[in-house]
């Protein structure tokens, strides 16, 4: 098996940005995802009047390298500047003079321009991953078997290391413990369709960053929506402990709590919602590297946002670590 190949799992930014990497340096490269698109928790839903962001909500820059990325999202019409700053608990304007950036049509738009060209396969549900002379070969759900010289996993620790170890492979111990120590926190998400004005003040988000909530948002100001429509993210421990609560329930509560913190009845202008499980959103204990190799021959690389610095940046340039692991391994 050429090792110049390699198999992905998982289309979030960190899965398509080493394949896109991968892909550039000559290598044979599939990605395969269980979601009916791309983007991983830089997820948008659509309705036929709105749009939601209802993962992550916007990104900054820090670094150089991840700076030079999004400059070239920026150019390409995939990104575009939000803010500077949003309403703090209070409702008090925050501005920082530090860019908040966000997908052009939603945050999907950012993953969606990084798949462009590569051989992205969605719907696609990974159930086994074996190890088979000089590589790996992973079978779907759905009868499909890819082999590479390398595996990547990129999807959250927990149900990366369950696929790791879903065949014929073990782990190395050390690499189980290092992996073992990564931890989540989830977060229930929902989106409320509004009839009328949005009460979220300018520039349409509220951050938090308490409990129960954590993030208040309007889409429709943000940019990305014809109609008022707001993202409502409850806060880690209001989300673990509701977590499995009913639909309805964890809606009423959250509309209500919304309401409260913007000085609005949201449950008589509310027209439609849908809630969002997001069972590993937060990182609360990360590796200190931007990426696991957890075998080199044949190589398994582990990134994603557990991985070296949180959030958006944390994520991209552990999928660029990957990468550049994986060419070093090869050269």
């Amino acid at each position: 098996m050429p090792n110049d190949s390699c198999v992905v799992v998982g289309a979030g930014i960190s899965g398509l940005l080493a394949a896109r990497e991968l892909t550039e340096a000559g290598w044979r490269v599939t990605v395969l995802d269980k979601g009916r698109g791309v983007g991983g928790r830089m997820a948008t839903r659509r309705t036929g009047v709105a749009a939601f962001d209802h993962g992550a909500q916007f990104f900054t820059v820090r670094g150089e390298r991840f700076e030079d990325l999004v400059d070239g999202w920026l150019q390409a019409g995939a990104a575009a500047e939000w803010s500077r700053g949003f309403a703090d608990a209070e409702g008090n304007a925050n501005p920082d003079g530090h860019p908040r950036y966000r997908g052009s049509e939603g945050m999907t738009s950012i993953p969606k321009h990084l798949a462009d060209g590569l051989d992205v396969r969605t719907g696609e549900r990974v159930v086994s991953v074996d190890r088979t002379g000089n590589g790996w070969t992973v079978a779907c759900e759905s009868g499909e078997s890819v082999s590479g010289g390398a595996l990547l996993l990129t999807a959250p620790v927990p149900q990366s290391l369950a696929l790791a170890e879903s065949g014929n492979y073990a782990l190395p111990e050390g690499a189980r413990r290092q992996l073992e120590g990564i931890s989540y926190d989830p977060c229930l998400a929902l989106m409320a369709l509004l009839d009328g004005s949005s009460p979220v003040p300018h520039p349409g988000g509220v951050q938090i960053k308490g409990e129960p909530l954590d993030w208040i948002g309007d889409n429709a100001m943000k940019g990305i929506s014809d109609r008022p429509a707001l993202t409502i993210h409850a806060g880690p421990q209001w989300s673990r402990a509701h977590y499995d609560d009913h639909e309805t329930d964890v809606t009423r509560a959250l509309l209500d709590l919304a309401g409260g913190q913007l000085g609005a009845d949201l449950v008589s202008s509310v027209v439609e919602t849908s809630l969002a499980r997001w069972r590993y959103s937060w990182v609360t204990s990360s590796h200190e590297e931007a990426c696991l190799m957890a075998s080199e021959e044949p190589p398994l690389v582990f990134c994603g946002d557990g991985f070296g610095q949180p959030k958006v940046e944390g994520a991209a340039l552990s999928g660029l670590a990957a990468a550049d692991g994986l060419l070093g391994c090869v050269t």
